[in-house]
This record gives C-alpha cells, sequence and structure tokens, in this order.
C-alpha cells in the first residue's frame, strides 16, 4: 500500500493561516493531539464494554516523549487505532471540511480557543509547532495492516505501510526552529499539568525515582531502595466524577489544596450535579474572601469532560459567582466560538441560572441549619452576598432572606429582623425608617456614641461593595433610607421635628456665628447655631448625606461627574447650648474669644480625621499652650 496525494481544500493553503491565527496561544497543540489521544483509548473501552471488540485492553496508557537530539516530541495512545481508509476519511478530509468557512468566519479572531476544535482543526494544531508530521497507526480490526501518514506542512501527504505492531496510534511531531523551546521536559510537564492533570486516562511523561521498602537492615531498621516508576501526571477520577455521597470534608479539601496549594482552607463548597437539561458537573468553594475583588477573581477552572479549557469563566459563572473558586465540567458549553456566541447561547444562560440557584440553596440551608456558623462566617462571605443581591435580581429576592445586616455592637440581624428592630425609634415625621450607618466606626466613634445616647442603632457598612448595597436597599426595602452617622449631629439624623430650643438670643447667635466665621479660614464651610443637649460637643462638622455619597459615587466612576467636579461643603453645628459657647459670648475679649473658636473648630475637624499638616501642628502647639 502506498499512495501520494493532495489534502483538498478550495481555499488558500490552511497550514499558514493555522500558524497565523493560533500561534500567540501555540501550546495548545498538546491538549488537543492529548485529547485526541485520550478519545481514543476511551473508545476502545467503551467497544469492549459494548462486546463489539473482544482482543486484550491492556492497561489504558497515553504517554508523550520528547527526544531533544532528534527534535520529535511523540504522543502514543493504546486505543481504536486507524486504518488507511479512516486516515484518508478522517485526516484528510474531514479536518478540511468546514475550512472554506473557518477562513472567511475566523479570520478576525484573536484567541485560539475560538478557533481550534471548531472545525475539526485539533489535529493541525500540530503545524504549530511541527514542520513534519507522522502518523504511525495500527487499527483495532481484525486483520488490520499497520498505517503511516506523513505531511510536511503543505497540503501534499503520503500514506504507506506503517510499522506499528501493537494497536493504537502514534503522533510525531519534527518540530521545526521557532518551536524548539518545546522539547524541554519541563516546558511540557507546565504544560501537561495546566491541561491534562484531570484526565479520565493515564498520562505518561518519562519516569521519576520512588522509594520502596527493601527489609531491614542489620540493626532491624527499615530500608528503601530507589526504583524507576512510571511519572503519571494525573488524577483520573477528580472529586467532580465522584458521587458526594462517596466524598469526605477532607477529600474535598485535599482538592481545593490540589487547585490552590497556598490558599487557605475555605468556609465551605457545593458540589454541581445536573444532567438534564444540560450536562454540568463540578465543586466551587467559597473562599475566605478578602477585600480585594481582583484578587479573588479568575479561579474557576472551566472542564470539557476533564480537558482544561480556561480560568475565564466570565459568561458561563454569573458575574458575582467570580469570587468563588473551583472547577465546572460541562461538555455542553460551546467553547470554540467567538464570545458573542457564547453570551447568547440558550445552554450557557440555563447553566448560569442553575449555578446562581444552587449557590443561593445552599446558603439558605447553611442559614436554616446553623444560624450561629452562619454568623460567625458573614464576615467572610457578606461582601459576596452583597455583591450577588446589587448585580443579580433573581439573587437578591432568594438572598433577602439570608442577608445579614451587621451594627456596631457586632449584632446580625436580617433584613426583616433589623426592621422591626428599629422602626418604632428611627421614623422619622414623614414615616421613612431611617438606618443610620458607619463605615469607618474607629474614626467615627464620638458620632456612635452620640447616636448610641439617642438609643438609635448604627449599623456597619465598610465593605467595597457597600456603597451599591446601600442604594439597593433604598431602592428595595420600602419608605428606608440610610444615613451615614457623621452626616449630621444626632439630633439632626432622623427629623422628627423636634427642637431643642437654643439659650441664645438673635444677637449672642448672629455673634457667635460671626466669631466662628472669622475663625474658619477655609471656603465651603456653612456655620449654623443649633440647640442640642447640652452635653454634646460645641462644634460638629459633617458633609450632607446626598452630596457625600455623589462625590463617593463621582470618585469610583460611576456617573456623577458633575457633583465629582463641585467643591467640597461642610455643614459646622454650634451647639448654642454648650458651656463653652457661653464661655465665649461671656468675654469681651476679640483675641481670646478667636483662639476658643479655632480651637473648638480644629477639635470637631480632627474629630473627623480632617485636621492634617501645619493646621495640626499649629493645634497642637494651641492645646499645649492651653493646657
Amino acid at each position: 500500500m502506498e499512495e501520494k496525494g493532495s489534502i483538498s481544500i478550495h481555499t488558500e493553503n490552511i497550514f499558514p493561516i493555522i500558524k497565523k491565527f493560533l500561534y500567540s496561544d501555540n501550546e495548545i497543540f498538546l491538549r488537543e493531539l492529548v485529547s485526541n489521544a485520550v478519545d481514543a483509548v476511551q473508545k476502545i473501552k467503551r467497544l469492549a464494554a459494548l462486546g463489539q471488540y473482544s482482543g486484550e485492553l491492556g492497561n489504558p496508557l497515553v504517554e508523550v516523549a520528547v527526544d531533544e537530539e532528534k527534535k520529535t516530541i511523540t504522543i502514543t495512545d493504546n486505543g481504536l487505532g486507524m486504518t488507511a481508509e479512516e486516515i484518508k476519511k478522517y485526516i484528510n478530509q474531514v479536518a478540511f471540511s468546514g475550512a472554506s468557512e473557518f477562513v472567511e468566519k475566523f479570520k478576525d479572531a484573536k484567541d485560539a480557543n475560538e478557533i481550534i476544535g471548531k472545525f475539526g482543526l485539533g489535529f493541525y494544531s500540530a503545524f504549530m509547532v511541527a514542520d513534519l508530521v507522522e502518523i504511525q497507526t495500527l487499527s483495532y480490526q481484525d486483520g488490520a495492516e499497520p498505517a503511516r501518514w506523513v505531511c510536511d506542512g503543505s497540503t501534499e501527504y503520503e500514506i504507506t505501510a506503517g510499522n506499528k505492531t501493537t494497536r493504537g496510534t502514534e503522533i510525531i511531531l519534527h518540530v521545526n526552529a521557532e518551536s524548539e523551546e518545546f522539547l524541554s521536559k519541563n516546558k511540557l510537564e507546565e504544560i501537561l499539568d495546566k491541561y491534562g492533570k484531570f484526565l479520565p486516562v493515564p498520562i505518561k511523561f518519562g519516569t521519576k525515582t520512588e522509594q520502596e521498602p527493601d527489609g531491614e537492615d542489620e540493626e532491624g531498621k527499615p530500608k528503601t531502595k530507589s526504583v524507576e516508576v512510571d511519572n503519571i501526571i494525573n488524577t483520573t477520577n477528580p472529586i467532580w466524577t465522584k458521587a458526594p455521597a462517596d466524598l469526605s470534608d477532607e477529600d474535598y479539601l485535599a482538592f481545593y489544596k490540589q487547585l490552590y496549594p497556598f490558599s487557605e482552607d475555605p468556609l465551605f463548597w457545593i458540589h454541581l450535579n445536573v444532567d438534564y437539561p444540560f450536562n454540568l458537573t463540578g465543586v466551587l468553594y467559597f473562599p475566605k474572601v478578602k477585600n480585594d475583588f481582583d484578587m479573588q477573581r479568575n479561579k474557576i477552572k472551566l472542564f470539557s469532560r476533564q480537558v482544561f479549557i480556561t480560568d475565564e469563566v466570565k459568561d458561563i459563572v454569573p458575574e458575582f459567582l467570580m469570587l468563588l473558586h473551583g472547577v465546572i465540567d460541562s461538555p455542553d458549553i460551546p467553547l470554540n466560538v467567538s464570545r458573542s456566541f457564547l453570551q447568547a447561547d440558550s445552554n450557557v444562560k440555563k447553566i448560569n441560572s442553575y449555578i446562581t440557584k444552587k449557590v443561593a440553596d445552599k446558603l439558605q440551608e447553611l442559614y436554616n441549619k446553623d444560624r450561629k456558623g452562619y454568623e460567625d462566617k458573614w464576615s467572610d462571605i457578606g461582601l459576596f452576598v452583597k455583591y450577588g443581591m446589587v448585580s443579580e435580581e433573581k439573587f437578591y429576592d432568594k438572598a433577602k432572606d439570608f442577608a445579614l445586616l451587621t451594627n456596631t455592637k457586632e449584632e446580625h440581624y436580617t433584613l426583616e429582623e433589623y426592621h422591626n428592630k428599629v422602626k418604632d425609634l428611627q421614623t422619622d415625621k414623614n414615616g421613612q425608617v431611617v438606618y443610620i450607618y458607619a463605615n469607618d466606626p474607629a474614626k467615627q466613634d464620638s458620632f456612635i456614641q452620640s447616636a448610641n445616647k439617642k438609643d438609635y442603632d448604627v449599623l456597619l457598612m465598610n465593605s467595597p461593595i457597600d456603597n451599591h448595597f446601600i442604594s439597593q436597599l433604598e431602592q428595595k426595602l420600602e419608605k428606608t433610607s440610610l444615613k451615614r452617622v457623621d452626616s449630621s449631629v444626632a439630633s439632626k439624623l432622623i427629623d422628627k421635628d423636634e427642637n431643642v430650643e437654643s439659650v441664645l438670643s438673635e444677637d449672642q447667635s448672629n455673634k457667635v456665628k460671626e466669631i466662628f466665621e472669622k475663625a474658619i479660614t477655609k471656603p465651603g464651610y456653612n456655620v449654623e447655631i443649633v440647640g442640642l443637649n447640652p452635653e454634646e460637643l460645641p462644634v460638629t462638622v459633617t458633609m450632607d448625606e446626598f452630596m457625600r455619597r455623589m462625590k463617593d459615587m463621582a470618585a469610583m466612576g460611576g456617573g456623577m461627574g458633575f457633583y465629582g467636579n463641585m467643591p467640597d461643603s461642610y455643614k459646622v453645628a454650634i451647639n448654642g447650648n454648650h458651656k463653652l459657647i457661653g464661655k465665649i459670648i461671656a468675654t469681651d475679649n476679640e483675641a481670646e474669644q478667636g483662639l476658643l473658636a479655632k480651637q473648638a473648630i480644629d477639635l470637631a475637624l480632627l474629630a473627623q480625621g480632617m485636621l492634617t499638616g501645619a493646621e495640626l501642628t499649629a493645634f497642637v502647639s494651641r492645646s499645649v499652650e492651653l493646657i
């Protein structure tokens, strides 16, 4: 048997196109060829199980070998093998049946994953790194003859009698000059570890030295000897392929350590397993979420039939679940098409909804089963739950029953519980329930204490998502608004139409206002005299809640640029009932009046963390003199 021929392509030579479009990601040649080899092994196992092959199966194995001197990489399997006719069909014809469409559709493609496999081009990714590819194969069929196929990267090929004596296929890549980095054992092992770590058939890559028992020495102590064993680089039955009932917590934790060797243990996990209306398996872990969003992302690995595909799962996993870690495996995700197709694919949308539901169900279950344990984990999972509520309507509807609000006393409440807790005391004259919150309790302590004196409860809202979460709550909760504890003096946070009269006359109020306006040297500070409890601070500096929120959103790029460009504006509330104000009124010494006013203003600024630089130095010097 000998045949020479030309691969029928009705367009320009496909090989330069493969090299050009896929060059940036050329390491995936190994993923494709090893995956094909694994498929061939699994198919012979299936045929044997169905009674359609009665020969010896042997131990299923795919072997990758490199010869630096000959500059070859060889991928060998003991799978189905091929006859010469099958080579012609599958290698020469099928792989190029979509060549014209491929060239047209993907001439602007940037990502190899958009192309490889879509048109049966997996095998031809070999030409990304090789200038000559050889196949030696022997089919499982009775009486089959070994066949050899060789191609130099042009459209010409040659089929002759082969020399393979055992069932299976051997693909020999003669590596080109530009790709000699792939002749490095370390490089190949790194790629195999990345893409083939969990393939369902053992992948051998050379050998490794292990110690095994070798009797005892003269003192009766156990001896060992060094032996060379196959270096199998993969785990063929990862936990997501097993039933949850067959797994212990230790199994899940060990797998997590395998995926993320240097991470803290996860809080808990969800085992995904669905076969209708799509196929999906996997395990998603809840990590201890730090406040740095970006550090946490892209930790979910996507597989297709145990072959690693990517860790960019943005369209498959809902945005807020990008903070989770773990693996998803689905043969139903169209991996080799453009991103826009992926976003529109109905299976992807169903998978997205399924994962959201599973996560919500797990959180509800944890909350119902062990409220205290759930509360203990809230500091880690709260950020994630809030993110989900803000970004996903369906998740909000479920999460409102297990989302917690935490106050500055570290007490936890569900949304309903908290409403019932504060509604009687924290409802304003218009019937609005006002939730008061702090985002920096250490800095806002004096304001928190003032609010607590009025028996107001103060929530803690100090995660990166809380600006958005606050707006979400105001939209979703009926007749409810949120105010930061330092946005006004305590008695003005909730407008109940209860005025404490100032002891100052109108003339005295005007005089005090004038003294303080003169003592303030910076623009944007508006002085007002208010009647407060004499025990409250003499001066309080605040920024209006609405203005501060708009500025915060502008700073985060929230489209409020107009407010971001406006100068800062602060309210300076002078407590007319404080004895310091009485002292200022009582003295006729203008210098002393100015000094006391300046000192009181600086104390208020200091309480807000707004006194810095030369002003702070001057305040310290003045305080020393006054002692």
